[in-house]
């Protein structure tokens, strides 16, 4: 599949599995096509909402294949394994707060979480989507 495939209205193959960390180590990043309907629905029900409400969406991680989650120091279960998952750029609280109240009241979801590194302050919104089971609906602000 093609880099420049959309995956939807406004996101591409191409950024859902970009990745700094892979370019620096070297690591091919292509998902399987099991992976790329994952990332597919977790646009159409999550990510093309928040796009039509807030404007550009910024992804910092979306599939990432073993090597690179290992890399990045992902959970072994993490969902972006599968293509279910992306975080999302926060720019900054306040947004980050809109964003956050929207997915949880307006998408069906697996998994929110608004999260922060501590060493750095930086600030995302980890969301999943499954079909795989019902979506959990799981949310959590941890330490923001």
């Amino acid at each position: 599949m093609e880099a420049n495939t959309m995956l939807s209205e406004h996101f591409s193959l191409e950024e859902m599995v970009r990745s700094g960390e892979a370019l620096r180590r070297n690591i091919d990043n292509s998902p399987t096509p099991e992976a790329v309907e994952s990332l597919r629905r977790l646009c159409a029900n999550v990510l093309e909402p928040v796009r039509r409400r807030f404007g550009a969406t910024r992804i910092t991680s979306g599939y990432r294949c073993p090597a690179l989650n290992e890399a990045v120091g992902g959970a072994t279960s993490s969902q972006h394994l599968r293509g279910e998952a992306a975080d999302i750029h926060i720019a900054d609280m306040e947004v980050g707060r809109k964003v956050y109240d929207f997915i949880r009241l307006n998408t069906d979801f697996d998994q929110l979480l608004f999260e922060r590194r501590l060493s750095n302050g930086c600030r995302w919104l980890h969301v999943s989507y499954t079909e795989r089971r019902p979506n959990r609906r799981q949310a959590m602000a941890m330490d923001c």
